[in-house]
């Protein structure tokens, strides 16, 4: 088959639906809200950042972006957030990527950074999640959880980030077993290292990214993009009899020694 030049538009997979994420402001969670939009969902984003570039760049998908300025650790703007989105008439897939990880020696550790890895990167998906079960009962819709591949296979100095990311798995689990007979599904990516905000300070140099580089078995890095695809087929009907996984979107990580 001849190559062309032509763009094939993505098919509205998701039109009609509405998709709550939250840190759509950047990263993981920017691309999740775009690749959403791209086909056809209305998309509440909620993030405590501007979220006006997400906004920008989802302005003539087919779809639409709201964005919701909210904190994720606050339950009643967790609780705001949730209505915002049933505000449009359904809940049909929540995402949680909304994220933050802390380097910590356990020597000096105050218990402060592990006290906020716990509100933001565990409590609040069980709070959103919570929220949202009445919504995507009614629809049989589904839950994403963003974890990542430190959840599993573990890194000295992140106490609170890998424990928290390996609570996520845990919850997504939980989730799947008792919403599973009302027809929603939850599953859970587990990202390696890709390139976004929220990791350049642990790829500050090029020696820190070639190490990074050869951890994987694709000898790259990841970016946001490669997650939200594999995000957006966990919601599709394409995964209609996926629930309770985790899925490592890594590039092999996992798999080098």
């Amino acid at each position: 088959m001849e190559p062309t030049d032509e763009r094939t538009e993505p098919e509205p997979t998701f039109a009609g639906e509405t998709v709550l994420v939250t840190g759509a402001a950047r990263g993981i969670g920017r691309a999740c809200a775009v690749r959403f939009a791209e086909r056809g969902a209305t998309v509440v984003g909620g993030d405590r950042l501007d979220q006006s570039e997400t906004a920008a760049t989802c302005a003539g998908l087919p779809g639409a972006f709201e964005s919701v300025t909210a904190d994720v650790t606050d339950p009643a703007a967790v609780e705001a957030l949730v209505e915002r989105a049933a505000d449009t008439g359904r809940v049909d897939t929540v995402v949680n990527v909304a994220g933050i990880v802390a380097r910590e020696p356990l020597a000096t550790h105050d218990g402060e950074p592990w006290e906020r890895s716990v509100a933001v990167n565990l409590t609040a998906p069980f709070r959103i999640a919570r929220e949202a079960a009445p919504h995507l009962r009614t629809t049989g819709g589904a839950v994403v959880n963003v974890s990542s591949i430190y959840g599993q296979i573990g890194a000295a100095e992140r106490a609170g980030y890998v424990s928290t990311k390996a609570g996520v798995e845990g919850l997504t689990r939980a989730l799947a077993a008792e919403l599973g007979e009302d027809g929603v599904r939850a599953n859970a990516v587990a990202p390696g290292f890709i390139e976004t905000p929220m990791t350049e300070p642990y790829a500050e140099d090029d020696a820190a990214r070639e190490r990074f580089r050869e951890r994987a078995a694709l000898k790259r890095l990841g970016d946001p993009e490669e997650v939200a695809s594999v995000v957006s087929f966990l919601a599709s009907d394409d995964a209609s009899f996926v629930t309770g996984e985790t899925v490592l979107v890594d590039g092999g990580r996992a798999t080098v020694e």
